[in-house]
Parts: structure tokens; C-alpha cells; sequence
């Protein structure tokens, strides 16, 4: 991050508005760094390439009034109540950087650490400390701007956090872990000195800050435009809901980097549709690569020569063209 940064707040808990208000950040102030301290009311919040009803208890959901709502960014389901505080960065982009995912988790990690809790970065985008996850992160890339935003769990209902998502049992494999409760924790619980939410938040400013920044504010043309996104995108069901993986092939696999389904149709031997789902760590849209591919002959060597045309860790995390191309052509479908 730059020494410029502004800071700002979205005024509420609305989860639609705090996303419209994220998105609209990162695609509009295109000058200077940005940090955002967000929180949202009891609300699923799903990863760009999931599919809803996969993810959710429908029926808990329903009983308890929670929101649903998608991201823009990849990875998987989280769950947000008010013990949960959220970050956004928002900053220019540079493709020659190798490691912009541990860049953004270094400033959170060595925040909680001053507070005393043992935190290091794991995997593709958590935070652990004790092998428990306190947050998780994920990013998007827009007009040469990244967004990184990431949870971090303060003091939420770890029970409510296990009713609400639809836990897809081979995360769980070799972990020796049985669900979700049991391998996340709150911040409060690690702190050697307790404090409230609203110290937290103040610790967590000024950390993340490095005590510099200016405080901003979104003007009243902005506003409009915040709540026009939220109304035309985030609150529709056709944002929220409308992926669906029904087509003639559907192949699952879980790889290190994350879960990934292809869903596909054929023409004869060309492909008519292709679609990706998962909790991939996706930073750029994969319309992108699906519609290189529509079109195209379901062949291994055109698969692999259009793939290779695409930065594909941009797209899919950690997942490669080889195992793509391996499900497709050499795994049965599910």
C-alpha cells in the first residue's frame, strides 16, 4: 500500500448496499489506496462461482431471516453477523507481482499478532492461529485496480456459522476435523486483555492504516449511484441465485487449490456451453475463459492451447490447466 490512503465506512449493516458500495469503490475512485471497515447484519455471503442452494441450509436460512447475497470475488461461502468485522483494500494492481495475496494478509496478521493472538497466513487465503481459522480472504481485478477484502472473526455465533452453509464433506478429508465450528474460532477468545468490538475496530484502523490516512467520504452523486447497484444488482435474485450447473456433463473435483465443477454441453463434438463453479480463488472473471472456449472443439490439444492463452491463476487460484483438462478428458462425470 501507498503512503495516500483514504479511509472509509459504508454507514451501515445492509449487506446489498455494503457490497454495492465496495464494487463501486473499486471500479470508480481509480486514484490513491483505499481501506474500508465494514460490517454486515446476519447475512451468507457467496463466492462469484458458487452455486447458492449448494452452499445454504435453505431451510435454516429461511427460519432465521438471513440474507443471501454473492460477491464479487472467488472462494467459498462465509458466514457475517455483527461479531464479525470486515476489511476491503482497494489499490492498483501490478501483474508482475507474485505473492499480492500475502502483501494484504501481512499488515492483518501482524495486527493480531500486537494483539497477542499467535496469527500466521495458511493455505490459498486464510488466517490461522493454533491451526484455526480467524479469517478468510479473497480478491478481485478490475480496470488495473485489485480489490482484497477478508473477514475477520471477532466475537460471531460459531453456531449459527455451522446452521447456516452446507459443508461440503471433502474439505474435511485428512484434516481430522469434523465441521465447521470446530475448525474456526473467534479473535476475542485468543486475547490475553479483553475488549470490546469498537476497540477492535479502532485497533484494527489504526494497524492496517499505519496511523496514516485521510478519512473520505462517497459524495451524493456517488450515494446515488451506490444504491442504484444495489437495486440493479445486488438485490435481484437473478445476481444472487441465478448460477445453476445444469448441462450435459458435470464434473466435480477438489483440488488443493480449491473445488471446481465444470458444467458442459456439446453440439455434435463442439462445445455449446461451458461453465465453472467453485470456491476457487478467482481474481478475474472466468466469462472470460468460458467464452474462449464455446465454440471450440472438445479436444484435449485445443483445450490446452486455448488455455494457455489466459494467466489461469488469475482465474482459478491454484488450480491448473492440467487438471482441468484431466476431468475433462480422462475423469467420469458425477
Amino acid at each position: 500500500m501507498s503512503k495516500n490512503l483514504f479511509y472509509l465506512e459504508t454507514g451501515c449493516t445492509d449487506p446489498f448496499y455494503n457490497l454495492a458500495f465496495e464494487e463501486y469503490v473499486l471500479r470508480n475512485r481509480k486514484d490513491g489506496d483505499y481501506l474500508i471497515l465494514w460490517q454486515n447484519q446476519n447475512t451468507i455471503v457467496i463466492g462469484v462461482n458458487q452455486v447458492t442452494q449448494a452452499e445454504i441450509n435453505t431451510l435454516w436460512v429461511n427460519e432465521n431471516s438471513v440474507n443471501v447475497v454473492r460477491r464479487i470475488t472467488g472462494g467459498g461461502a462465509v458466514y457475517h453477523d455483527l461479531g464479525n468485522l470486515n476489511y476491503s483494500f482497494i489499490t492498483d494492481y501490478d501483474s508482475s507481482e507474485q505473492l499480492s495475496m500475502e502483501r494484504f494478509t501481512r499488515p492483518v496478521v501482524a495486527a493480531l499478532i500486537k494483539l497477542g493472538i499467535p496469527a500466521y497466513a495458511s493455505g490459498k487465503n486464510d488466517i490461522l492461529a493454533n491451526g484455526r481459522k480467524l479469517s478468510g480472504t479473497a480478491q478481485k481485478i478490475i480496470g488495473g485496480r485489485i480489490l482484497h477484502h477478508g473477514t475477520l472473526l471477532f466475537d460471531s455465533d460459531l453456531s449459527a456459522v455451522q446452521s447456516a452453509l452446507n459443508v461440503d464433506p471433502e474439505k474435511f478429508t485428512g484434516k481430522g476435523m469434523k465441521s465447521v465450528r470446530s475448525r474456526i474460532c473467534n479473535i476475542r477468545q485468543m486475547l490475553k486483555d479483553d475488549m470490546e468490538l469498537p476497540e477492535f475496530w479502532g485497533h484494527i484502523k489504526k494497524e492496517l492504516s499505519n496511523e496514516n490516512y485521510v478519512t473520505g467520504k462517497l459524495d451524493e452523486d456517488e450515494l446515488k449511484a451506490v444504491l442504484l447497484l444495489k437495486e440493479s444488482k445486488y438485490d435481484t435474485p437473478e445476481w444472487n441465485y441465478g448460477r445453476s450447473p445444469d448441462a450435459g456433463l458435470h464434473i466435480k473435483r477438489r483440488f488443493p487449490g480449491g473445488t471446481i465443477e465444470i458444467a458442459l454441453s456439446l453440439s455434435g463434438n463442439h462445445v455449446s456451453s461451458i461453465s465453472f463453479f467453485g470456491d476457487f480463488m478467482a481474481r478475474k472473471p472466468v466469462d472470460d475463459i468460458c467464452s474462449a472456449l464455446e465454440g471450440a472443439l472438445f479436444d484435449e490439444d485445443t483445450f490446452i492451447d486455448i488455455l494457455s492463452q489466459f494467466q489461469l491463476a488469475d482465474y482459478f487460484g491454484g488450480i491448473t490447466s492440467d487438471q482441468i483438462t484431466d476431468m475433462l478428458f480422462y475423469s467420469s462425470s458425477t
